[in-house]
């Protein structure tokens, strides 16, 4: 067993290695100058479609763009808002918050391709339900269904543990030192709270994750905004630090300006998923009348977990100064917030990561089931669930650093198809989001 952990900890090491991350901002990049940067100009419209935008009920589709936008974004905030950022400021200093602006921009412009091939390419399962996602738009847009199956088995693994028992143990453990409650009575509530909503589908997936994905954001940014307009006056100190270290690479004992890009880029990617393939399995099931409708909403996600959450978080682990002192991770953010909000501040960050684990365990429970109904059908589903909902338990129980180094990899594996799918396709992404300009131009579309 130990030299099976050994064995994905080299293979994840590698997955995740300059040459991945290279491609996954490259492809953003690459998207970007194509699309013309379209992450600025359209953002505004973006999230007005988001917030305020209302799908007619002829539309086709499942759920609300706003409850897609949800179950994505529970798959994303989670770890990497708070406990990511936090392992990005101590290793690679306060600049890494830069490099994940920098990697949440052009990702947008990924997470926008993701969204608008989801839709154009999904199909209605045997269920009379949408179905999407990269190994869809693989294998009906480039005729490449062995790629598309690749995907399908990556991600269809690596649910089990960045989706499920991962996340389950974080719960389970956060509960024990906060509360003293044994880690297996946590395991039995929080997998019947996880039966009783993924075994209802997506629509019911999506009813919970629309209420407690804002709720608990909400809770989180404005705790964090309240810090910053109590130490107002260590704001714009906090900036220069954050844009001066992202140069120069200073501001940690030993660091190099390598390490404040590779940190920074590495859990900026961890935070939003971009050029990943999960969230447009969710994007898949919209009510839309345009590919590039949904395509918009869902580049907001990127924009509110990297440019708002995260922003929030490494701003205020910047002015604490806190993390040259050894702490890292969820614990680090934990005494930060808790330093500069004595009382509420701990508690915003350990009920957050309680919710956002919770939530990520939802958004994670879809995307692995439509990854199995691609490789086995839809009747394959409920056994899928079943399955899913055990991990849930098993991850309270017992030790998961084989889990999380292969679901680890698995993830990282997801990228390559699916970035490959992104590249070779950018040329419908172009054509569909002309049309739907021209076409709201005449009047055609609202």
């Amino acid at each position: 067993m130990a030299g099976l952990t050994e064995f994905f900890n080299v293979l994840g090491g590698w997955v995740w290695g300059p040459y991945m991350l290279t491609l996954l901002v490259g492809t953003g990049v690459f998207l970007t100058l194509r699309l013309f940067f379209l992450q600025f100009s359209m953002l505004p419209l973006a999230l007005k479609m988001a917030f305020g935008g209302h799908p007619r009920n002829r539309d086709p589709g499942d759920i609300t763009h706003f409850q897609a936008l949800m179950t994505a974004l529970a798959a994303t905030i989670g770890t990497g808002n708070i406990a990511g950022v936090a392992t990005a400021v101590v290793a690679g200093g306060p600049g890494a918050v830069f490099w994940m602006w920098v990697t949440a921009v052009f990702g947008m412009a990924t997470k926008y391709a993701e969204g608008l091939l989801a839709v154009k390419y999904r199909i209605v399962d045997e269920n009379g339900q949408m179905s999407g996602g990269p190994m869809y738009y693989i294998e009906r847009g480039l005729n490449m269904k062995w790629l598309g199956v690749l995907f399908a088995i990556f991600g269809s693994v690596a649910a089990f543990g960045i989706g499920s028992s991962v996340r389950s143990n974080s719960v389970a453990q956060s509960i024990q030192t906060s509360f003293g409650i044994d880690t297996w009575i946590t395991g039995v509530v929080l997998t019947t709270l996880t039966a009783v909503v993924i075994l209802g589908g997506i629509r019911s997936i999506a009813r919970v994750t629309s209420v407690v994905v804002p709720f608990m954001a909400v809770i989180y940014v404005l705790g964090g905004l309240v810090i910053i307009l109590m130490n107002v006056d260590q704001v714009l100190p906090a900036f220069s630090l954050i844009f001066t270290d992202a140069f120069t690479g200073e501001a940690v004992a030993g660091g190099a300006l390598g390490a404040v890009i590779r940190y920074g880029v590495a859990r900026g990617v961890f935070s939003n998923e971009a050029g990943m393939g999960s969230a447009p399995i969710a994007a898949a099931a919209a009510k839309t009348d345009h590919p590039a409708r949904q395509a918009l909403v869902s580049m907001t996600g990127t924009f509110l977990d990297t440019i708002v959450v995260c922003t929030i978080t490494g701003l205020v682990l910047v002015m604490g100064g806190f993390y040259m002192d050894g702490e890292t991770g969820a614990s680090l953010t934990t005494s930060t917030f808790d330093a500069l909000l004595p009382g509420p501040g701990g508690w915003i960050v350990t009920f957050g990561l309680i919710f956002f684990a919770y939530s990520t365990i939802l958004g994670w429970s879809y995307y692995g089931e439509k990854c199995f109904e691609y490789l086995f059908g839809a009747r394959a589903i409920i056994l899928y669930r079943i399955v899913y909902t055990a991990s849930v338990l098993m991850g309270t129980i017992v030790t998961l650093d084989l889990v999380w180094a292969a679901s680890d990899t698995f993830n990282g594996l997801m990228a390559v198809p699916n970035l490959i799918g992104l590249l070779l396709l950018s040329g419908v992404v172009v054509k569909e989001t002309k049309d739907f300009k021209a076409r709201r131009a005449s009047g055609e579309l609202y």
